[in-house]
């Protein structure tokens, strides 16, 4: 064991690294649906490691966190401005409203249990699930000027006061949203019939329907079937077969076709008879259902085998925002694209025909090449799969974020700053909605994006538990037990209150109420246990918005908790 810790000692990069693949092998472990999740289980093994007194550089802690709070800033950029006007801003004001709860409820309960502000910063952290108030809070903290013991202490008790919190604010959250919540709103019954009710009417319309699209990520299909239908008594053209097609509310694409036995590209004048065969691209679940009416399908292996693209294209264009997803395919630059999905903010969008979409959002468009190729620059732009990051746009990005950040005012004797924290995620919110204004530089792919994220939040967290380590217990025996259950109404109270409000203050339609709670928290597990709940994808309606708010609000709001606490 000597041996082991000096060596550790001796070579931090072995504890840092091997904390954190033992915290995500043991966050992603599960017991029926509950796990610890990566976040608190590295904190977990690294306090356990951090028993043998490994002194870690706060260089390294500082550098992760950096990289995490740059990437949530790009990542939620292009949403967060875009909903500063329109329909998105009267969802802002409900998720400052939740953070303002938040806030307040956390602070007001500790303030009358006595707790300090280390103790305030770690339960508002593990309550509100938001992690990254650690590094913020701390941030905080060691810039009122407080004694060095003092300042110490404080953030000793932060780890461990989270992670007494943390849990039954993962847990707690998506029940209390998805259980309590509909029952607090007439009963799950009544949410769930009301929930119905909204998605025909947005299904409704005077737009060209597309059968059996409810739910976005359902496939598009290519299938051949041999022309031997009346409507082909006498010869009929391309234009002429889709135009019947539209009259029969299909939206369907004639691709290719088989003339005489000759392969070839289905031209709008060319002409097919019966006995030729033709290939129709549609949604699956449709296209199996409506094309019979042509003749069997058949399977011809040479006249399927073409090349189809499958192209994310991201909204950018004044033309395509603001339009609804069954305005957007009847735009005539869309004949023989069909929408694949829409993703915003990395969550599938139900794909309804009243769905407006919004600058930034992940259109996929399948089809023939030449076919999407005459769309994307009618929408916005390709975000096509590349390997290349900017290094450059995000090493200058974080560099004079931090500088803003490291400016500080005194106002009254007291310190103010956004703190290199605070400059480092504003600055990744301006550059990544620049970056959807300008593609043409900033690009960061999103495994990257996966990875400054993920990798940056849990090595910084890695390093907080190892420097943690030997404070950790004592600290939990200073603050008690009680700790448990201030966690408990912290959590509760504000989700409580943010229902009531939602729904009945703002009137937002109760999936979507949910949906705006869980968003303006976080809340990832809670979205996906309402959507199970109600049978339905509308809460995602809610969730985009609130959580690109939340994502930020809520981390700038340790600032705020370390200041009043």
């Amino acid at each position: 064991m000597e041996w082991l810790t000096e060596t550790f000692r001796e070579n931090q990069v072995i504890p840092i690294f091997l904390t954190l693949g033992l915290g995500f092998w043991l966050g992603g472990l599960k017991f029926k649906s509950f796990s610890l999740g990566p976040v608190t289980a590295t904190l977990i093994v690294g306090v356990i490691i951090g028993q043998l007194g490994i002194p870690i550089s706060e260089t390294v802690k500082s550098l992760a966190f950096m990289l995490f709070l740059f990437a949530i800033g790009y990542s939620v950029g292009p949403q967060f401005f875009r909903s500063l006007k329109g329909d998105g801003l009267k969802q802002i004001c409900f998720a400052l409203v939740e953070c303002m709860i938040v806030i307040g409820v956390t602070v007001g309960i500790c303030k009358l249990l006595g707790y300090n502000k280390g103790i305030t910063v770690g339960v508002f952290a593990g309550a509100q699930t938001v992690s990254a108030v650690i590094g913020v809070g701390s941030d905080t903290i060691k810039s009122l000027g407080l004694g060095e013991v003092e300042t110490s202490k404080l953030l000793d008790i932060i780890p461990a006061c989270y992670a007494v919190c943390y849990v039954f604010g993962t847990v707690g959250s998506a029940w209390i949203i998805a259980n309590l919540g509909p029952m607090l709103l007439g009963g799950l019954k009544k949410v769930k019939e009301e929930t119905r009710i909204l998605e025909e009417e947005m299904d409704s319309g005077d737009f060209t329907p597309d059968p059996g699209q409810i739910i976005a990520n359902r496939p598009v299909s290519f299938r051949a079937y041999r022309v031997e239908a009346d409507f082909f008594n006498k010869p009929r053209t391309v234009k002429e077969i889709e135009k019947h097609l539209k009259s029969r509310e299909l939206r369907h694409f004639v691709e290719r076709v088989r003339v005489n036995g000759e392969v070839m590209d289905a031209d709008p004048d060319v002409r097919v008879r019966k006995g030729d065969t033709i290939v129709l691209s549609g949604r699956r679940e449709s296209i199996v259902e409506d094309a019979a009416w042509i003749g069997p399908e058949v399977s011809d292996h040479e006249l399927l085998t073409f090349s189809t693209e499958n192209l994310p294209v991201v909204v950018s264009k004044s033309g395509a925002c603001g339009l609804t997803i069954g305005e957007l395919r009847n735009k005539t630059f869309m004949h023989g694209v069909v929408i694949n999905k829409v993703v915003r903010n990395d969550m599938l969008m139900p794909l309804k025909r009243r769905f407006k979409l919004e600058k930034g959002d992940v259109v996929t468009l399948m089809g023939l090449p030449q076919d999407v190729a005459e769309a994307v620059p009618e929408i916005g732009y390709s975000d096509r799969a590349t390997h290349e990051s900017d290094i450059v746009f995000i090493g200058l990005g974080i560099a004079i974020g931090c500088l803003i950040g490291a400016i500080v005012i005194r106002c009254g004797g007291i310190p103010i700053s956004l703190s290199t924290s605070g400059g480092a995620i504003i600055s990744g919110l301006v550059l990544g909605w620049l970056r959807s204004k300008r593609p043409s530089f900033g690009h960061i792919p999103r495994s990257v994006i996966w990875f400054m994220d993920n990798a940056g939040l849990n090595l910084f967290i890695a390093v907080v538990g190892l420097s943690a380590g030997p404070s950790f217990i004592s600290g939990l025996q200073q603050v008690g037990f009680g700790l448990f259950f201030a966690g408990i109404a912290c959590t509760t109270i504000p989700l409580i209150l943010s229902i009531f409000i939602a729904n009945k203050v703002f009137k937002f339609p109760a999936a979507v109420s949910l949906g705006c709670v869980a968003g303006s928290r976080n809340a990832v597990a809670a979205l996906g246990a309402i959507q199970d709940s109600l049978e339905s994808t509308l809460p995602v309606m809610g969730y985009t918005v609130t959580y690109a708010v939340g994502s930020v609000s809520l981390i700038l709001a340790g600032m705020v908790v370390a200041l009043l606490g």
